[in-house]
């Protein structure tokens, strides 16, 4: 983060200096986790469902922070504030507006309901084979992680790519007021917490936040492969209500479906053996590094950011080959012992699951099995959207599905006539690796995946290392 005093941010953030000289000044970094603060930190203490960081400020003043922020009483000195999840998104405001003022900074953002760690993965490897570029670690997309993630913006910073989620209306208005937009990436709309908007419609008007409001000369860019994401041209406008015009809009498709709008497509999209697709957009023809065809459009996205800037995409997708991929995204483990583990542990909805099914369907396997978990925040579509997941999997043609908490996808493969799939349920991610442990064996594909809360990443971290079980 730029320097910054105790004044300087208790006015950012609308806050009170309680015991804290006002010329103390922030050095280093700023973070929500005590463990991680080193001198000249700012601390911010977050009250969350489990952990309520006020009880770790002691820690934070012992370990040298120099500000600490805080929406409690607190022994230690610091800037009190109403909310400190409130005061974090404003502090990366004030950031990123000086570093704007000061700098050439430009700001990507990314949203849909599937893709979006992927495609700001892709995204900021390529950008960072040009400039010094910030994105987020993880899934850092929400009120929390996507302001630290602009607070490690400094003034050699000339990207941030910016990940974000929302799981309600105004969300996105919210995470783009702390950080307009100079490009605004929308991949997709789907089922991914539909509970928390009612339909698919509310999801895609939800979505559509983020290309309106944008600062004067942004661009937007769409998935012209979904007709819902393609259609918000006609909403994209400026901070002032007026349209972007038509220059300001591009479109990616992995399917050809641009129709004489501008921007990238997909042409001669291959797969190897492990499911990686190799394709040729712009010219330049590059093999992903992460396995599914859907992810074409993850990067057809990325490239098209890189595009826009005015920068060379051939560079860029070089660098995208040897992007490195967040934890449990369609991770393609080959074990020793003939057990091959794909792991796409880290969240799902139904379009997410499809999609892993079918790449599970093609790859080479003498039995392919998929370990599936709760998709969570379905709302009341949630039965009958795992009944057509297990739907899916058995017209697939896969040999095993197992259902941990989720007892309509085996009803859902039960449901097709003359399925030859073997369907179990069980409840706890414990009784299926009782289940699997003894069963796998050499020439065996296991797919793993289910919602982050259902955890079914530990299940995939311990079957992706360990090489004794199986017959």
């Amino acid at each position: 983060m730029i320097e910054l005093s105790a004044s300087e941010i208790a006015d950012a953030t609308g806050g009170t200096l309680v015991g804290l000289d006002r010329d103390v000044r922030v050095t280093g970094s700023v973070t929500t986790d005590s463990r991680e603060v080193a001198a000249g930190d700012c601390f911010v203490a977050i009250a969350g469902e489990n952990i309520d960081g006020h009880r770790f400020v002691d820690v934070a003043a012992h370990a040298g922070a120099a500000v600490i922020i805080a929406e409690q009483d607190v022994e230690a000195p610091h800037v009190r504030v109403e909310s400190t999840i409130t005061a974090l998104g404003w502090l990366a405001r004030e950031v990123l507006a000086r570093l704007r003022e000061g700098g050439d900074l430009t700001v990507i953002g990314v949203t849909g309901s599937s893709g979006k760690t992927t495609t700001k993965d892709l995204l900021g490897a390529a950008l960072s084979e040009f400039a010094p570029t910030v994105f987020p670690v993880a899934s850092f997309n929400n009120d929390i992680g996507m302001p630290l993630t602009a607070l490690r913006c400094d003034e050699n910073t000339r990207y941030l790519v910016s990940e974000m989620g929302a799981s309600a209306p105004g969300e996105l208005t919210r995470l783009t007021s702390i950080a307009p937009l100079d490009i605004a990436i929308v991949l997709m709309v789907g089922h991914a917490h539909v509970g928390g908007f009612g339909s698919l419609a509310d999801v895609a008007t939800a979505k559509s936040e983020l290309v309106q409001g944008l600062p004067a000369g942004a661009r937007a860019i769409l998935n012209a492969d979904d007709e819902r994401v393609a259609t918000m041209a006609g909403v994209a406008k400026h901070a002032d209500g007026s349209a972007l015009d038509a220059s300001q809009i591009r479109y990616f498709s992995a399917t050809n479906a641009l129709n004489d709008r501008p921007g990238l497509a997909a042409t001669d999209v291959t797969l190897d053996p492990l499911g990686r697709a190799t394709f040729t957009t712009a010219g330049a023809t590059l093999t992903l590094p992460i396995t599914g065809a859907h992810h074409v459009n993850n990067a057809l996205a990325a490239l098209s950011a890189v595009d826009a800037l005015g920068l060379d995409v051939a560079r860029a997708a070089r660098a995208i080959e040897a992007a490195k991929i967040s934890p449990h995204r369609m991770a393609l483990t080959e074990r020793s012992d003939g057990i091959t583990i794909l792991d796409d542990a880290y969240n799902a909805n139904p379009e997410s699951m499809r999609a892993a099914i079918e790449v599970l369907a093609k790859l080479p396997a003498k039995r392919r099995i998929a370990l599936l978990g709760t998709m969570l925040e379905m709302g009341g579509e949630a039965d009958e959207q795992h009944r057509e997941v297990g739907k899916a999997a058995a017209q697939a043609g896969l040999d095993w599905v197992i259902c941990v908490a989720a007892d309509p996808i085996g009803a859902g493969v039960r449901a097709v006539a003359g399925t030859e799939v073997r369907a179990n349920a069980v409840q706890t991610n414990d009784e299926a690796l009782d289940l699997l442990t003894p069963e796998l064996t050499e020439g065996d594909t296991l797919l793993i995946k289910g919602s982050n809360g259902a955890g079914l990443w530990s299940v995939a971290d311990r079957l992706a290392t360990e090489k004794d079980c199986g017959a």
